[in-house]
C-alpha cells in the first residue's frame, strides 16, 4: 500500500471501504457501442491488474505517457489523442457505455495511441502506474457533488493529489478543469498545497489559460454563452 511522509496508508487498501467520488450505474450499451465493445475491446481494453504496467509493451513504442481519470463518453479524449499523435493515452473510466462509446470513436479516428482501463481510477493509480512515469494527469469536468454533504465524495482531494504527484515524472504536469466555481476554489487549494506541485501560471487568482489542447465542448458553449465560468488549472510536477 502507498503511504504519505508520515508514513500512514496513502489510500485504504482496495479491500477496505473507501470514500468513492463515483456511483457505478448500469446505464444503457447502444448497438453502436455494444459493437465497439466487441470488436475493439480486445485490442484496447487493458485488463486491471495489481501489477505495474508495462507501457513500452502495451503501447509497441516509448513515448510520453498521459492518463486521464474519467473520459466520460469519450469525444474531448479522441480529439486530444487524434491531436498528439506522438504520445500515448490511457483513459480510465468505469461506466460501459462510455467505454464503448470511445472503443467507437477510436475505430472511427483508427486511433492507436489510446488504451482504455476499465476500473477504479485510484486502484489503478496505485497498482499499475509506476512512480515517476507519467508525462501527464487529466482530470476534466470531474463531478462537483455540489450538495455540502456530499463534498466528501470529491475526486480531487490531498490524497489522490499527492499519489498523482508520485506518478509523474520530473516536469510532468496534472490539468484539471471545472466548471462549477466553489469546486475550482477547493482545487486551487488542495493542488496549492501538495509541495511537489508548482502552479503553471503566475496570475494572481491561481487559473491557467484552457490550453490549446483541450478543446470546448459543445456543453462549455452553452454554458459559456449563458455567461457560466470554466476554470483551469495545471500544476507541474517539481523535479
Amino acid at each position: 500500500m502507498s503511504e504519505n511522509k508520515s508514513g500512514k496508508p496513502l489510500f485504504y487498501d482496495p479491500s477496505e471501504r473507501r470514500i468513492r467520488s463515483f456511483v457505478t450505474r448500469a446505464g444503457r450499451v447502444s448497438v453502436a457501442q455494444g459493437r465497439a465493445l466487441e470488436e475493439l475491446g480486445p485490442r484496447f481494453l487493458v485488463p486491471y491488474d495489481k501489477a505495474p504496467l508495462d507501457l513500452a509493451v502495451t503501447f509497441g513504442r516509448q513515448a510520453p505517457t498521459i492518463l486521464e481519470i474519467g473520459f466520460g463518453m469519450g469525444e474531448t479524449s479522441a480529439k486530444i489523442s487524434a491531436l498528439m499523435p506522438e504520445k500515448n493515452f490511457i483513459g480510465v473510466e468505469v461506466h460501459t457505455p462510455g467505454v464503448g462509446s470511445y472503443l467507437k470513436l477510436i475505430g472511427e479516428g483508427n486511433l492507436d495511441n489510446v488504451r482504455i482501463i476499465q476500473h477504479d481510477a485510484v486502484e489503478v493509480l496505485t497498482n499499475m502506474i509506476a512512480p515517476d512515469s507519467l508525462a501527464g494527469v487529466h482530470v476534466f469536468f470531474p463531478d462537483p457533488w455540489h450538495k455540502a454533504r456530499h463534498n466528501k465524495r470529491r475526486l480531487i482531494q490531498s490524497p489522490l493529489v499527492q499519489l498523482i504527484s508520485t506518478r509523474l515524472a520530473p516536469g510532468g504536469y496534472l490539468h484539471c478543469a471545472t466548471d462549477w466555481e466553489e469546486y475550482a476554489i477547493q482545487m486551487l487549494e488542495v493542488l496549492g498545497a501538495e509541495p511537489a506541485l508548482k502552479n503553471s501560471t503566475d496570475a494572481a487568482e491561481g487559473y491557467a489559460p484552457r490550453p490549446d489542447y483541450r478543446p470546448v465542448t459543445k456543453f462549455e458553449n452553452r454554458g459559456l454563452r449563458l455567461g457560466h465560468g470554466v476554470w483551469d488549472l495545471v500544476f507541474i510536477k517539481q523535479g
